[in-house]
Order: structure tokens, then sequence, then C-alpha cells
């Protein structure tokens, strides 16, 4: 394949010296909301200072580290992409990830994260890449991928456990997680996991009990035991005031929160947190807000959030509302196939979508549709706008006649092609582009990092420099060209195409 073929170039060539070093890399650490739900130990922490020898694995045991959902067929990514890399790198990579940033990144970094690949040469037993794997996606809020790596790895392991329990939680599982507890007799829940799941199962008198235990023995604060005691008798309490929300809040405590009637807002919670807006109680515009974070960070899929967005008839005006308007409107066009209706909605509705980030997941919707029209002018040259953000955009290159140098620009890239020189005055971000699209070699910056071995090491150090799509243009530049020479073209060419076309500066 393309990446073994550019690797054994470069062992044939020689590779000039490494231009990164290691200290930019983030700490490596996971969400700071995750519950307390068992007694054992679920960082990763040293336990002692001395050398480690050998590391024994039981027979049959699964090597969390190599678990994925997404099959070398699927992906095209080779098996020993991690090769020589040291875990602790690729896990400092991987959380220093954006949650926001270039759908076509966010894209890659997750299927990065899902993928089935055989760990680092050196890697131990203590899962430090599978575990930032894992944060990654819950960091970003996409529940439903971690919750299937999860269960693939089988959430005996108690860090994988305590993740798996928690996206329960958050959305709408906490039964299944519960029973899930009391049927692993390898997990230890904390007193306030064990209070929690004795009230969800009717054992109302074991739970004030484990409440009074815990206090006594100090494994419940004060601010907790609070909050159950409300929790497991809100009518000793009705009257009084709501308790404040804790500094650093839980899912554990979000759901006890929400079982009394004082959800708090998820918009200043973690991205994970909005999850459960999502359900119908919490209201619509909780849902709209919800949804739009989530789709931003690639978390859900468009047509979760087309069905949240179409749900009901808008009732006011303004910000989220007017955006609701505007789709709608557009979609009802559409259906009825008016390239008149159309042509005055289109517009509209891709300033709405233009003003929170949604022209991706807007184009993964619409653009086969759309572009189906007989639509002219400007209404057509947005349509082909909105299908280059598509899947489909090789196919609109490939069929349609470009009517300006802009459009002829990214025409050429959308085919994978050199679009020459650009004009005088462009942009720094057209000018990287142009720069990768010349020349289909690795860069120098990444060639030691592929020869040695460090292959997926390399192509999370471009993604991370592609990010948001704001960094300096000649990491840009080196960046497409990285993933161009691995034979990552798709990846690449949207990239490229959303660069030029979203305005993220």
């Amino acid at each position: 394949m393309r990446i073994r073929a550019t690797l054994c170039a470069l062992a044939l060539a020689g590779a000039p010296a490494l231009a990164q070093t290691e200290n930019t890399d983030a700490p490596f650490s996971g969400p700071d909301w995750l519950s307390d739900t068992i007694t054992r130990p679920h960082a990763n922490v040293a336990t002692s200072a001395a050398p480690q020898t050998i590391t024994v694995m039981p027979l049959g045991q699964v090597r969390l580290d190599a678990v994925g959902i997404l099959p070398f067929s699927s992906t095209g990514l080779p098996p020993d992409l991690w090769a020589d890399s040291a875990p602790e790198t690729l896990a400092r990579l991987l959380l220093s990830q954006p949650a926001e940033g270039l759908p076509a990144i966010l894209g890659f970094t997750q299927q990065l994260a899902l993928a089935e690949l055989d760990p680092p040469r050196d890697a131990g037993t203590d899962a430090v890449l599978f575990l930032a794997r894992l944060d990654l996606l819950l960091g970003r809020g996409a529940l439903a991928p971690a919750r299937a790596l999860m269960e693939r790895a089988g959430p005996s392991d108690p860090r994988v456990f305590r993740r798996w329990f928690d996206v329960s939680l958050l959305t709408g599982q906490a039964d299944r997680a519960c029973a899930a507890m009391r049927a692993s007799p390898d997990i230890a829940p904390t007193f306030p996991a064990r209070i929690f799941c004795l009230a969800r199962s009717g054992d109302w008198p074991a739970a004030a009990l484990s409440l009074g235990t815990g206090e006594a023995l100090g494994y419940i604060t004060t601010a907790e035991a609070d909050l159950i005691a409300r929790f497991l008798d809100p009518e000793l309490f009705e009257g009084e005031p709501p308790l404040p929300v804790p500094a650093e809040i839980t899912p554990l405590h979000y759901q006890m929160l929400i079982s009394l009637g004082e959800r708090p807002p998820s918009a200043g919670l973690p991205l994970a947190f909005a999850h459960a807006d999502l359900a119908d109680l919490a209201g619509w515009r909780a849902q709209l807000d919800a949804a739009e974070r989530l789709m931003r960070a690639g978390a859900i899929e468009p047509e979760e959030w087309l069905v949240i967005y179409t749900a009901r008839v808008p009732a006011a005006s303004g910000g989220v509302w007017d955006r609701v308007a505007a789709l709608q409107a557009f979609d009802a066009a559409l259906l009825a196939g008016d390239p008149v209706a159309v042509t005055t909605r289109l517009p509209q509705v891709w300033a709405a979508m233009q003003q929170v980030g949604l022209e991706v997941p807007f184009a993964r919707l619409y653009a086969d549709r759309l572009l189906r029209l007989p639509l002219t002018r400007e209404a057509a040259m947005l349509a082909r706008r909105v299908g280059l953000l598509s899947p489909l955009y090789e196919a609109v290159a490939q069929g349609a006649v470009p009517q300006d140098a802009y459009e002829r620009r990214l025409f050429t890239i959308a085919r994978g092609e050199a679009p020459g020189t650009p004009p005088t005055g462009s942009d720094e971000v057209t000018a990287a582009v142009a720069v990768a699209f010349a020349d289909v070699t690795p860069p120098e910056r990444f060639t030691r990092l592929l020869t040695l071995g460090r292959t997926g090491e390399a192509l999370l150090r471009a993604a991370r420099t592609l990010g948001d799509g704001t960094g300096d243009v000649d990491d840009i530049a080196d960046a497409l060209r990285l993933f161009r020479a691995l034979g990552l073209e798709d990846t690449a060419r949207r990239a490229a195409l959303q660069l030029l076309i979203l305005d993220r500066t």
C-alpha cells in the first residue's frame, strides 16, 4: 500500500534529522469530570520507583492497546502504524488534539482512536494508549463510539469500567450500568455509586444505611452527603433552596441533580454532558444547543442533529430559533423540488450554518439533492461550494465548469492536482495549500519519524498542526504534504477544501 511504499523509499534514501521536540506535548491525563465510582486505582500512576523487569500476561487476556472497532479493511491503515513510538508519547499527542476544528481532521483522529492496530512494540500492560484513545473520544463528547470501543474490550478493567459507567449515566442507561456493577465481583464501588445503584433498584433502606456508614467512615464529603440525602428523600427538603452546583460536577452528581428536577445547564459543562440534554425531558431549546455543540465536535451524526432541528416549529426568534427557521424553510423547499424557493432559501440557511460552524454537516445532509436541482448563477455556485464540502467533492469538480479563478482552484484541489502559483495578494492559507499540492514527497520535518517506524506519531503531529485550521502557514503545508505522501489523499483534499472554504480564522 501507499504508506508502506513511502516508508521503504525513505529507508533507502536516508533521512535528515528530526526537527521536532518532545516537550511540546500536552501532559497525559484523563477527563477530570469522571465520577469516583470504584475504590480500586483507576489512574495511570506509578506504584513503585523500581525499574520494570518482565511483563507477564495470562493466556487469553485482552491486550487493551490492540482493541479497536474499525478493522484494517475499512481504514486502510497499516497494522504497525504505532510501531516504534513510545506509548506515552502517542497518548500525549492524542490528548492534545483539539475538540473542535476542521471536520476532516476531527474525523481522521477519531478514526485513529477507533482503529484496530498493533500496539507499540514496547507497550506494556498498562493500556496507556487505549485509555488515551478512549479519553480523546470522551473529551469530544463522542460517547457512542467510546462505548462501542469499551464494550469491544470488555469493561472489566476498573479504569475502563469507570469510564463505561459514566458514559452509561450520560446516555440514559443508568440501570444497565448498575446491573453491570452488581454482576462484576472484581468491581468495588465507592459509597456514592453503591448508594445510587441501591436507590435505582428500589432498595431505599440499604441506600440510607450506606449513606450513614459512608459519612461515619469519612468516605462521603459533606457536599456529597447533602446531595445524596436529597436524592434519597426529596420530600424531606421540600421548600428549601436548590443545592449549589458542585464546582467539579461528575456524571453521578449530574444524574442525581436531574432526578431532583435541578438539572444544571450543560452549556458550561464538559461536552460529554451535552448528551443528557438530547433527551426530550430537557426541553427543545436545550436539545438544540446540545445538538449544535456535539455536531461541531463530530460527536453525533448529522441525521441526529437534523431530527432535533426539525422536531417542531420555532415559537420565538433570534439566535438558534432563526437558524432553525432558516433550515426548516430550506428543507421544505428542497423536499418540494422547487428551484425558485431553493434559490431564495439557500443563501439564508448557509449564512445561518456559518454562524455556528455547521457547514460540513449541512453539506453531508443536503449536497446530493441540492446538486440535482437546475440552479443558476449565484445559487448554482453556492450549491457547488456545498458539494465541495461533502463526500461528493471530486464528482463536483469533475462534472462542473468553474465560473471564476477561485472556483477553478477549488476544483483543481478536489481532483488532487497542483493548483499552480496563487495570484498576487492571496492569503497565507491559499499559498500553503498550493505548496502542499505541488509536491507529494514527505516533508523534511517528518522523514526521520517515518524511517524510525513512528508513522502514527507523525500523523498525530500533522493532525495537531492542522487542528482548527489557524496554524503557521509552513506547518499547514507540511502537514497536508504528509497526508498526501502517505496516501491519505481523501483526508488531505477534504482538509484543504475546508481550509479554503470555511472561515475559521
